[in-house]
C-alpha cells in the first residue's frame, strides 16, 4: 500500500500539486534505496520531487534547490558524515539568502546528533525504521506555511 492509499481524505485526482522537493544524497555514501524510497512516497503524496542522484557535494545540492526554486530539502546520509555535511548545507544556503529553505536529514544518526542536527536549524531528523505515513506527515506540516509552492499555470 503507497502513501497516497493511507491518505482516506484525499484521492488521486483530488490532490494538487504540492511544494517541490530536493531529495540528495551528499558525500560518498553510495546507499540510495531509502532516499527514493522517501522520494516515491512524497511523489506519491502529491509533491514534486527533484532527486539529485548520488555524491552530491553540498554546493551541488544548493545550486539545485536554488536553481528549483525548492522550499524543502531532505538529505540522505549514511555514512556518518551527517554533522559536517549539514553544517555546510546550512552555510551555504544562508549565503545564497535561502535560509528559509526546511532542511530535512534521514540516515544514521546517533541520538546525540539529532539535537545537534535541529540546533543547526534541521527541521526534522528520520532514522532507520521511520514511518513512511510519519514523514509524509512531517513534510505535509512543514510544507503547510508556505506561500507560492507551485507556479500558477500558464
Amino acid at each position: 500500500m503507497n502513501v497516497l492509499q493511507q491518505r482516506p481524505d484525499h484521492g488521486a485526482a483530488a490532490l494538487a500539486p504540492r511544494a517541490r522537493v530536493v531529495i540528495a544524497k551528499p558525500g560518498l555514501d553510495g546507499h540510495d534505496r531509502g532516499a527514493k524510497v522517501i522520494a516515491r512516497a512524497l511523489r506519491d503524496a502529491g509533491y514534486e520531487v527533484i532527486y539529485t542522484g548520488l555524491h552530491q557535494t553540498p554546493e551541488q545540492i544548493i545550486a539545485t534547490v536554488i536553481a528549483e526554486d525548492a522550499p524543502l530539502l531532505g538529505l540522505s546520509i549514511l555514512s556518518g558524515a551527517h554533522l559536517t555535511i549539514v553544517r555546510r548545507v546550512i552555510e551555504l544556503l544562508a549565503r545564497e539568502g535561502a535560509d528559509d529553505v526546511r532542511v530535512l536529514v534521514g540516515g544514521i544518526i546517533p541520538d546525540a546528533d539529532v539535537t545537534a542536527l535541529e540546533a543547526m536549524g534541521v527541521h526534522a531528523v528520520f532514522t532507520p525504521g521511520a514511518d513512511m505515513r510519519g514523514i509524509v506527515e512531517t513534510v505535509d506540516r512543514l510544507s503547510a506555511g508556505l506561500k507560492d509552492v507551485q507556479e500558477s499555470a500558464c
